[in-house]
């Protein structure tokens, strides 16, 4: 599997990592515990190494059993983890809405947390999850420091912060990269986040490259989400990729994706990844799952889709799909 740098830094992963969102228990539906770490312990075997988590990932669950997944070759991979958001920890339910807070003491006990729950004394890139638009970005930003002197991170980074937000982090620390939702279908950071990270060398992590299973090519349009699946309702994504009204249209683009990728003898999985990866911005694709049976499929052929590919996707989803910064549709990141 090929390896890009984070930017111009000195952090270098597989181009494709695993991702940890589907592993926390109570956002992507009921799996096995023990099927989800192999199936991580796989993506290692094919040749991933970058692992990324967070701790509103199951809330704290996804950290726990990834840190049980590679534990025997920690030293190996890279390894990441978000901050920043908090929880009802006295819900035992865990149905509440997260909340973004950057109040240092809090960021740096989560850091803390994060260590143990990995089973782990540092982790690679900690990124701040959401932002706290309720206080100075420079205020996660010199936690985040304090923890690369003490040696529990050594790089930095946000997720689904805006190009604003970024200027005004960098200020205090160096990010390397930004991890923000791409794929297929959802074209928004074309807009401003991948040129700006072009123009102050930095990475991209690109989370959903299969469009949180819409791009699995396992969909049909009486699909249907568990009540512990955030897809069920699916807020910005579910309103304009898998409603009621659109899903028809866009899994008949599925369909179609998957007789393009058929021609060169691969999967629509195999595809979208490498769509997401022709631009050369993205240092990573994430892409997770729970189950074995699926990793090779997922991690094991890294496609480098020819441009003749490349256009004729983004012809007919431009023209015929319905997404995120698609025809005219934009929302906030």
């Amino acid at each position: 599997m090929r390896q890009r740098n984070f930017g111009n830094s000195n952090l270098k992963s597989s181009v494709i990592g695993y991702g940890g969102w589907p592993i926390g228990r109570g956002q992507y539906g009921d799996f096995d515990d023990d099927d989800a770490i192999n199936a991580a312990r796989s993506a290692y075997d094919f040749g991933v190494t970058l692992f990324d988590s967070a701790a509103v990932y199951g809330w704290g669950y996804g950290e726990t059993l990834i840190g049980e997944a590679i534990k025997d070759f920690r030293k190996d991979v890279i390894l990441v983890s978000k901050g920043g958001r908090e929880w009802d920890r006295g819900n035992a339910d865990r149905s509440t809405a997260t909340v973004s807070t950057s109040d240092p003491n809090k960021l740096s006990k989560s850091i803390d947390e994060s260590l143990r729950r990995l089973q782990t004394d540092y982790i690679d890139l900690f990124l701040i999850h959401w932002p706290d638009k309720t206080r100075n970005f420079s205020i996660p930003m010199r936690v985040l420091e304090e923890a690369k002197k003490s040696g529990k991170i050594r790089y930095t980074g946000v997720s689904n912060f805006s190009v604003e937000m970024m200027d005004e982090c960098r200020k205090t620390s160096p990010l390397i990269t930004t991890q923000i939702g791409y794929h297929i279908f959802d074209r928004r950071p074309e807009k401003e986040i991948i040129p700006y990270v072009k123009r102050n060398n930095m990475g991209m992590m690109a989370y959903g490259s299969l469009a949180h299973g819409l791009l699995s090519g396992t969909w049909s349009k009486e699909k249907k989400f568990g009540e512990d699946d955030w897809r069920k309702n699916g807020g910005n994504f579910g309103l304009y990729l898998w409603n009621e009204e659109n899903i028809s249209k866009n899994l008949s683009i599925v369909e179609k994706l998957k007789l393009i990728a058929s021609e060169y003898g691969k999967s629509v999985c195999q595809l979208s990844i490498g769509w997401v990866l022709s631009n050369s911005s993205v240092s990573v694709a994430l892409v997770g799952t729970t189950k074995t049976t699926h990793a090779k499929e997922i991690f094991s052929d890294e496609w480098i889709i020819p441009q003749e590919v490349k256009s004729e996707i983004d012809n007919l989803v431009m023209n015929e799909g319905v997404g995120l910064g698609l025809q005219g549709m934009e929302i906030a990141t």
